[in-house]
């Protein structure tokens, strides 16, 4: 038991130690609490405790709509299978590949929300869990866990359930911050160590073409950050493909809802500081870590870090308070008025609207801030563009025409901000792959006069 291993110092301590050897029970034990008709709210990313979910799903047959709240998860999802549709309805906040097909066939559910909104949705009380499945380091010597790589999308939520389920893991990292949770309030808690799940940097099935693509985009971005700049990364090759050109820049900061692997060597090398921040200067302020096991050892016990809820890392108001401030986000497409598409590929939904316009409001009212919206200019071996005439029919617009500043691909920026439809359009044409700029140009000509 994990309490063993901790010195007791003081008398106060002892209190919580025998409160927690009381509360700790098998998996299979704990999820007996969960009932028909529950709504369970669950850690997500590479955080999800699968030990718990396992005990829930060997239990279906007891179990019938049972609503599943989370954002993308990494992993297996069983409950979202065919077959499990009378037992549980996963409610997407963000859709993962994993969930994709379950969602557009009906099995699962899409909300689409801002992520700044997600936790406020059960702060607000919109939302009720029942449950909460959270996946936390083991206690420190005051009965403190931390919420290790995932705090942003579970905290306010688990600290609103009626019931707290807790899998400890000597795995998880003891993240800093606004980032823990007493054993006191926690009802039940399963010992169960496993590695936690990771997320590589690069796309193993990435051809050389889509790297050196996503590099050139990258270098692109990269020659927009002065020094001193604060940055958000979206998840993807792109935001990594621009830390590789930052070396040789000076002190800059880090306000993101979540990072990767890539952060890493820019912090140890001193490129990542934070000193000439505005807000929160020397710290990196997240929400949650998907990489893999570099960047949770280094995030363990590390003054540098300093993970708080998404309601809080996601606030445009905040975000704002940072001076330069520059948010780097993805499309699937863009049309040439400057509507961005990122949840959907026409009526399929793909992903979510995620943080993207809680960054870009954000760094477009940052003091020398930059909304950067970044995607290649073609998809299936360039023979589709991704920069369009239209959005396809059913499209979501995630990023409105009126929020874009600046666009990226691997032929150079447009910048569309205050422009009128007809110079946003000779803008984009510019930086779409030069075998559709004919056919952009003869729609641009014939509707918008150009």
């Amino acid at each position: 038991m994990y309490s063993d291993d901790i010195t007791v110092k003081t008398n106060l301590s002892a209190s919580w130690l025998h409160k927690y050897k009381e509360k700790v029970v098998s998996a299979d034990e704990a999820v007996k609490v969960i009932k028909s008709g529950d709504k369970l709210v669950i850690q997500p990313g590479c955080s999800c405790p699968n030990e718990l979910v396992r005990a829930m799903v060997d239990r279906k047959d007891d179990l019938s709509e049972v609503e599943i709240y989370h954002i993308l998860i990494t992993g297996e999802l069983p409950y979202v299978q065919p077959g499990m549709e009378k037992h549980f309805k996963h409610k997407a906040f963000f859709i993962g590949g994993n969930a994709r097909q379950a969602v557009n066939e009906g099995r699962a559910e899409f909300i689409p929300i801002f992520l700044s909104e997600v936790t406020m949705l059960f702060k607000k009380g919109v939302l009720k869990a029942n449950v909460a499945f959270i996946h936390v380091s083991p206690p420190d010597e005051h009965g403190f866990c931390s919420y290790g790589i995932d705090v942003g999308n579970i905290k306010t939520p688990a600290e609103k359930a009626d019931i707290i389920i807790a899998q400890v893991n000597k795995e998880m990292p003891r993240a800093l911050g606004n980032s823990f949770i007493h054993v006191n309030k926690i009802d039940y808690l399963v010992e169960h160590d496993t590695p936690l799940m990771e997320l590589p940097q690069v796309d193993p099935n990435a051809t050389k073409d889509q790297l050196d693509i996503y590099d050139n985009i990258g270098h692109n971005i990269a020659d927009l950050i002065e020094d001193g700049s604060t940055l958000q990364m979206g998840i993807g090759a792109i935001p990594d493909s621009v830390l590789k050109y930052l070396k040789n820049k000076k002190d800059i900061g880090i306000h993101t809802e979540m990072f990767s692997d890539g952060l890493i060597d820019l912090v140890t090398n001193g490129v990542v500081n934070g000193e000439k921040k505005t807000l929160h200067p020397g710290k990196i302020i997240a929400g949650f870590v998907l990489g893999t096991r570099r960047a949770y050892d280094f995030i363990d016990n590390n003054p540098i870090f300093e993970f708080h809820p998404q309601e809080y890392v996601n606030n445009p108001f905040i975000i704002a308070q940072n001076a330069k401030m520059v948010a780097i986000n993805s499309a699937i497409e863009i049309d040439l008025t400057g509507q961005v598409c990122s949840d959907s590929i026409g009526t399929k939904f793909f992903s979510g609207i995620g943080g993207q316009v809680d960054f870009i409001r954000g760094a477009a009212h940052s003091e020398g801030g930059k909304p950067i919206i970044a995607l290649p200019s073609t998809t299936k071996n360039h023979t589709i563009s991704r920069i369009v005439p239209m959005l396809k029919p059913g499209a979501g617009v995630v990023t409105s025409r009126g929020d874009v500043h600046y666009v990226a691909t691997e032929y150079g920026v447009a910048y569309l901000f205050g422009k009128t439809i007809q110079e946003r359009a000779r803008a984009l044409i510019s930086i779409a792959h030069p075998n559709f700029r004919e056919e952009l140009e003869k729609f641009a000509r014939d509707n918008y006069k150009i």
